[in-house]
């Protein structure tokens, strides 16, 4: 018996030590703002997507070296989606809860988008959706979780059709014009269609409707019937390999690339770079920012990262257009953050929900972006309770056979036309979801 409660009071003091070694491990990690990463750098649309990845990683990197957010360090954890869905649904579920909390998913697809919209309220997770996802979701009063930052395919199709207006030489000008959409048949390339189709009501264009099969590889028939018919204008709706393709097809059949068009995910370097001076004058709209290698935050991240050794991906990459855009998205996710600790307590983790109010109090001064790096990159953001989007600034740039170089002024988006689509859309999906828009008081938490 004495032998039995020895055994005992030693397997107790060493449980003890083991909860003593423990503890600080899972403090020190509670203290890190975790940041899941649904990435897709195998398949189809990898050679899209790494690069995305890569500045995504990198800006989260800079943000530790230079201190944390308010001294709070960040981590991250990738999880491989193939951009299909289901896979997208099963990294949401295995990184949810892991490391103290996700602070916020970004789906990187619009199809994980919709998936993870029925979810994230449930779990009270946040999710950025820079400039994908849902077009409506930025009506914060139906969609309190989703943040379509800084553009929706909406703003993209609306300043497609304003600066060929321009080009034509007015709205009037449109009038008997053919333009044809070319687009993943995905809910990502259907995205674009209503607003589209309001355009083409307003000014009388006729708009032709060619989806393209995944991934997008098999486009002759397409092209074929682009040949037939003419279009004055071809709207590129794609990603990954249908990009290339697409233009690998309009050179063999002749289609000027002067009027082509892509949305800000068909106007990067991956897109034209095989095809090389064949894609020369190719015009793709950008999400406010474009290649910028020249920038302050690329050169502090060469600096600070890869001078360290500690990059992600070639070194050559950095401040390309889709490493930009990752770049954007982790900076949008952490000043996120940084936004919540004024509220919630400066130097302290941040819980989705915390975090999710700092991102609808968003308020991306140019100040503050100078400050961080982007000057001459974006202009200012800022979001609050109705509005989760808030900016809707881009520009047109063009590929000169080497290089993407812009090619308009700054355009932005007809709120006329755009708000009362999107809050129709967010009715009739608050209607379907037995949902009720959200009060004053609920706007304050």
């Amino acid at each position: 018996m004495k032998l039995r409660n020895l055994v005992l009071t030693v397997s107790i003091a060493c449980a003890g030590v083991s909860a003593a070694l423990v503890a600080p491990s899972a403090m020190a990690q509670a203290k890190e703002q975790f940041f899941p990463s649904l990435v897709y750098r195998t398949g189809a649309y990898a050679p899209n997507g790494v690069p995305f990845a890569n500045g995504f990683a990198d800006y989260l990197k800079l943000v530790n070296a230079r201190g944390g957010i308010n001294g709070v360090k960040v981590s991250f954890e990738e999880c491989e989606t193939g951009y299909a869905t289901d896979r997208g649904v099963e990294c949401y579920e295995r990184l949810k809860g892991k490391n103290g909390g996700a602070t916020v998913f970004q789906p990187l697809s619009t199809g994980i988008t919709f998936a993870l919209t029925e979810k994230a309220p449930g779990d009270k997770i946040p999710l950025i959706t820079a400039g994908y996802g849902r077009s409506e979701s930025a009506d914060g009063g139906v969609f309190k979780w989703n943040f379509p930052i800084a553009g929706t395919y909406w703003v993209a199709a609306d300043v497609l059709i304003q600066h060929i207006a321009k080009k034509e030489g007015g709205y009037d000008k449109l009038k008997g014009k053919k333009i044809a959409l070319v687009y993943h048949d995905s809910p990502y390339g259907k995205e674009p269609i209503p607003l589209l189709q309001e355009r083409a009501s307003m000014h009388g264009f006729s708009l032709s409707l060619l989806p393209v099969t995944h991934p997008g590889v098999e486009q002759k028939a397409t092209w074929l019937q682009i040949r037939r018919d003419k279009p004055d204008y071809v709207l590129n709706w794609g990603w990954g390999v249908m990009n290339s393709t697409a233009l690998k097809e309009a050179q063999a059949t002749g289609y000027p690339r002067e009027q082509m068009y892509g949305v800000w995910w068909a106007g990067a370097e991956p897109d034209v770079k095989d095809v090389g001076a064949g894609a020369k004058g190719y015009n793709a709209i950008t999400m406010q920012h474009g290649t910028e290698k020249g920038s302050a935050v690329v050169k502090e991240i060469l600096e600070k990262v890869h001078g360290k050794g500690q990059g992600t991906g070639p070194k050559e990459e950095v401040g390309d257009v889709l490493y930009m855009r990752g770049l954007m998205s982790s900076m949008f996710a952490v000043e996120g953050v940084r936004q919540a600790q004024e509220k919630y307590g400066k130097g302290k983790v941040m819980t989705g929900e915390q975090a999710r109010w700092g991102f609808e109090n968003l308020n991306l001064t140019q100040a503050k972006l100078d400050a961080l790096g982007f000057k001459g990159v974006m202009r200012p953001i800022s979001t609050s309770c109705q509005d989760h989007m808030g900016a809707a600034w881009a520009r047109i740039h063009t590929w000169d056979g080497a290089k993407w170089a812009f090619s308009s002024d700054w355009y932005q988006a007809d709120d006329q036309i755009i708000k009362p689509m999107v809050k129709a859309a967010a009715d009739k999906y608050a209607a379907e979801k037995k949902l009720t828009r959200r009060t004053g008081q609920d706007c304050q938490s």
